[in-house]
């Protein structure tokens, strides 16, 4: 091979490398970082784009699709000193690839620990049983809290999601043991309660059987005073009924005690009617 045919194929091989460094074709969804002699020159978009070839050098390659942010997991102590393990995912998107590539050294890096920092100062400032209720509150405060911080990168945050909040494996067995315990005190005051129903219960039924009872004394008086006013006013001076009736009871009552058995003998009086006017005080 001639040394004229090697300097043709030289210069095209030049030639072609040359066109190939000053043609650019981005794809779309992203954006590429244009640096001149080392130093930000420009910023191409999706298509076909032109450079000086061996000055310009493409440093960059930003997308501009969302990007999703897995926040770790980390521990968290709420205003009540309990301990929560939280983790979240971010969607952020690069408006101004520059600035991001420019602004700061890891924007990825730098927004997990922002958001876990803010994070951890949110749940700070609120009680254990808010944070586990109170996502949207939770991630509203969040939002606002870093939005206007990567702003400054020329980063948007389109959302960020609490993704788990729970109790640390420690306190999951604190508040069981709690919950255990409020059962026991719950059930301990139902029987208490119970018991003391049934006590009232039982108490009034004693005094409404001592009321009853009272009443039916009262009506066996009455009675009694009836029917000894009723004999009274039929015998009038006359002994002979009198002494019947007394007597009719002294037999029932001699009856009655000699079926104790407690009562070994039981002597009746041979003179019955005498011992009747006896207890009648008249002889």
């Amino acid at each position: 091979m001639s040394v004229g045919t090697i300097v043709v194929i030289a210069f095209l091989a030049f030639v072609a490398t040359t066109i190939f460094k000053g043609v650019r074709l981005v794809p779309q969804g992203y954006k590429w970082i244009v640096q001149r002699l080392g130093k930000y020159h420009t910023t191409l978009q999706p298509g076909l784009n032109f450079v000086i070839p061996y000055i310009d050098e493409v440093a960059y390659k930003i997308t501009t699709k969302d990007i999703v942010l897995d926040i770790p997991s980390q521990e968290v102590i709420t205003s009540d000193n309990a301990v929560l393990v939280m983790n979240a995912v971010a969607y952020i998107n690069i408006t101004t690839p520059e600035k991001a590539v420019y602004g700061i050294e890891n924007y990825n890096w730098a927004i997990q620990n922002m958001v876990q920092t803010s994070l951890r100062s949110i749940a700070g400032e609120m009680a254990l049983d808010d944070a586990l209720s109170s996502r949207d509150q939770i991630k509203a405060k969040l939002k606002a809290a870093i939005s206007d911080d990567i702003a400054d990168w020329g980063i948007t945050l389109k959302t960020v999601e609490i993704q788990d909040i729970q109790p640390s494996h420690t306190m999951q067995s604190a508040m069981e043991a709690q919950a255990a315990a409020e059962r026991q005190r719950r059930a301990t005051v139902t029987k208490a309660d119970g018991e003391k129903q049934a006590a009232i219960l039982e108490a009034d039924g004693r005094l409404e059987a001592s009321r009853r009872d009272a009443e039916a004394q009262v009506v066996l008086a009455e009675a009694s005073k009836r029917a000894i006013e009723m004999v009274t006013s039929a015998v009038g001076d006359k002994e002979t009924p009198v002494a019947y009736l007394l007597g009719e009871q002294y037999v029932k009552a001699m009856q009655e005690l000699s079926k104790s058995n407690n009562a070994k003998t039981v002597v009746l009086p041979a003179d019955v009617l005498n011992t009747i006017r006896g207890l009648m005080g008249k002889h």
